[in-house]
Formats: C-alpha cells, sequence, structure tokens
C-alpha cells in the first residue's frame, strides 16, 4: 500500500513540475520609439513557435516575453524581433530592413555597438 501512495505522490509531483518546467517569462531591452515599432516588435516576437505573449513598452523600451523554454529562447526571439528592424542586446538589425522602417520608427543605434550582426549568418 505505501509503494501504490509513494507511487502516486512521485507521478504527481512530476506533472506538476512538467507543467510548469517550460513556462519561462524574461524582459530585454528592444530599440524602437512609436506604437507602429510596438505593433511590428510584439508580432515578431509572438510568430516565435512556442512564444505565448509579448508586450514591449515604449517609455521603458523593454519587452516581456512568456514562453515554453522547451520550444524555444530568448535568442531565438530576439533574432525573430531583429529580422523586423529592431536591434536587441544580442542582435542587431540589417542596415537595409533597418532603412526601410517609416521615419519616426529610426531609432538611435550609436549606443547599440555590442549587439552581434548576424547578417553574414545562417540560422
Amino acid at each position: 500500500m505505501k509503494t501504490k501512495v509513494l507511487s502516486l505522490v512521485a507521478m504527481f509531483v512530476l506533472g506538476t513540475f512538467t507543467v510548469f518546467a517550460g513556462e519561462k517569462t524574461e524582459r530585454f531591452k528592444v530599440k524602437g520609439n512609436c506604437g507602429m515599432c510596438e505593433k511590428r516588435i510584439e508580432k515578431a516576437a509572438n510568430s516565435v513557435d512556442g512564444v505565448q505573449s509579448a508586450d514591449w513598452n515604449k517609455e521603458s523600451k523593454m519587452i516581456e516575453v512568456k514562453f515554453d523554454d522547451a520550444k524555444t529562447s530568448t535568442d531565438k526571439i530576439e533574432m525573430a524581433i531583429a529580422k523586423v528592424g529592431h536591434d536587441t542586446p544580442h542582435h542587431k538589425s540589417k542596415d537595409e530592413v533597418y532603412n526601410e522602417l517609416p521615419g519616426c520608427c529610426k531609432y538611435d543605434r550609436s549606443e547599440n555597438d555590442n549587439a552581434h550582426d548576424h547578417s553574414g549568418h545562417v540560422h
């Protein structure tokens, strides 16, 4: 009888851990200026498989992303955002993409020299 009860408790604990283990919330900076930027940034983040929600704040320039870390990572989310023209801490948008942004969406890129330019890489 003890073995059955212990087995049930162990299964319950493992099941509970599995449900919550994959859900993660991260915050990071994303360059942008306006409401159009907000829509573009959130759409790019939400397009990544495993992202449950994305909310970018134009005043703080921070995005909060909830995602399943078994399906994706902040690196993949940052890459998706950079592909639509917005620099992140680890990924810089290609100049061609940035230059196509509307005038109100063009942010100061000079302080983001630490972002990695992946224009020559295949991901």
